[in-house]
């Protein structure tokens, strides 16, 4: 399947949006973080364009849910991640829940990142071990949509909400 841009599948999107994020480091050349590990200024507003989408379409009814699986203590670029969390994301609609690997023992889940959206259409975005975006791909298998759901729901059920979690 040809992957369409994110704000076309999205558009597409009628219920639910759930991201599943397992790394550590993503593009470690964002002028932004780069900036905060400098000298610790957080953008304002952070991620304007991502804020606008998730209240754009939150608006229309469709719900948000992020969870990242993390080490800790948390790397650099997660740190940052944690200190934008509720302006970016919570702000805008989005749940956001942070679950550290040591709580994920037993939990089977698939070995990169992934979107899913309405729980039929898989978008899994491919990274260098660095953080560097390498690229994506979409499918709409409904087996891989259920093993994505199945795993993306198990990871929320432990992983605790941002407003709670504090990192080591």
């Amino acid at each position: 399947m040809t992957v369409p841009p994110f704000s076309e599948l999205i558009a597409a999107t009628t219920r639910s949006a759930v991201h599943l994020e397992l790394r550590d480091a993503y593009t470690p050349d964002d002028k932004r973080f780069v900036r905060w590990l400098a000298d610790g200024t957080l953008p304002v507003p952070a991620n304007p364009d991502w804020s606008a989408l998730v209240r754009e379409h939150n608006a229309r009814g469709v719900r948000f849910r992020r969870a990242r699986v993390v080490s800790e203590p948390l790397a650099d670029y997660l740190r940052f991640e944690h200190a934008i969390t509720s302006e970016v994301n919570i702000s805008a609609g989005e749940q956001v829940r942070w679950l550290p690997r040591r709580s994920a023992p037993g939990l089977l889940v698939p070995l990169c990142d992934f979107w899913l959206l309405d729980s039929r259409v898989v978008r899994f975005g491919y990274f260098a071990g660095n953080g560097d975006f390498l690229g994506d791909e979409v499918t709409d298998d409904p087996a891989v949509a259920r093993t994505c759901a199945g795993a993306f729901e198990a990871v929320w059920d432990r992983a605790i909400p941002h407003d709670v979690y504090r990192p080591d």
